[in-house]
């Protein structure tokens, strides 16, 4: 078809691939894979049998095939297919294991189809954050927190509970995000400073904070970058003064928190001059 879209994203940060299926009619014959596939379907009716069993797929509904299981699927509405998927391979899960549950012992996910699942929200963000070359930070902490809850919730191994956080490895990480804020950080940054996990550190975190260490550290960004735009410089330096890769990048975080785009907030700061 003219209009098909096939998009393979080979994200080298998390060593996974992110494939994105647009406008597709094709039927896939009895098949299965080396790895873990996590996908979701955006448009489109399709008929799927899974290891023997039968279903009818829908928008909003999350696939969990983990590796060998046997699948194949085809359009029922006449209308094209619209998907979107992340390949995890057992190398890739184990370490991600390691870090969430002290062990590399490989989940299997019980359900195949999670029908109308809220767990479509998180791939999909992930999914983005992986074809626009998000930062690492980012896209690690959207990966541990998607692979912890489906692990929890639907594969047939329990999440161990993690020793107690204390205050004093908080401050450390807070520490060192507003010192190093220009800096390009990832969670293996902040693991070797306090010699957490990376998912003990993001969990410990987030509860002790209230938001993840990369909402901190943008955060921090956008204060700086506040006190930039009230002095006069222009956006396009600010971005790269205070560690955001470009101008939109400022602009889509600094409008979230604040409010303003930053030339709007700049101008206020104008016009308070003008006698």
């Amino acid at each position: 078809m003219l209009n098909e879209i096939r998009t393979v994203y080979l994200d080298s940060d998390l060593n996974i691939e992110a494939y994105r299926f647009k406008g597709i009619m094709q039927k896939f014959p009895a098949h299965f894979h080396e790895y873990y596939v996590i996908g979701f379907i955006e448009k489109g009716q399709r008929y799927l049998v899974c290891k023997g069993e039968e279903y009818i797929i829908n928008p909003g509904d999350l696939l969990l095939f983990n590796p060998y299981d046997t699948h194949s699927c085809e359009q029922i509405d006449g209308k094209s297919l619209d998907y979107r998927c992340i390949n995890v391979t057992p190398e890739v899960m184990k370490k991600a294991m390691l870090e969430i549950n002290d062990n590399e012992c490989l989940p299997c996910f019980q359900q195949n189809v999670l029908y109308h699942s809220e767990i479509v929200c998180n791939l999909r963000e992930l999914h983005l954050k992986i074809s626009q070359g998000d930062s690492e930070l980012k896209k690690e902490e959207l990966f541990l927190y998607l692979l912890e809850e489906l692990i929890q919730m639907h594969s047939d191994l329990t999440i161990h509970s993690s020793v107690s956080e204390t205050s004093n490895e908080i401050k450390t990480i807070c520490n060192y995000l507003e010192e190093n804020y220009t800096k390009t950080i990832t969670l293996n940054d902040l693991s070797n400073l306090t010699g957490w996990s990376k998912f003990h550190l993001l969990r410990s975190f987030t509860k002790q904070k209230g938001i993840s260490p990369y909402s901190y550290l943008e955060t921090i960004r956008v204060n700086h970058a506040k006190k930039l735009l009230e002095q006069g410089v222009k956006p396009i330096e600010v971005s790269f003064l205070t560690g955001f890769s470009d101008q939109s990048h400022l602009t889509k975080f600094f409008k979230r928190q604040v409010g303003l785009t930053p030339k709007q907030y700049m101008r206020i700061f104008e016009n308070e001059g003008v006698s």
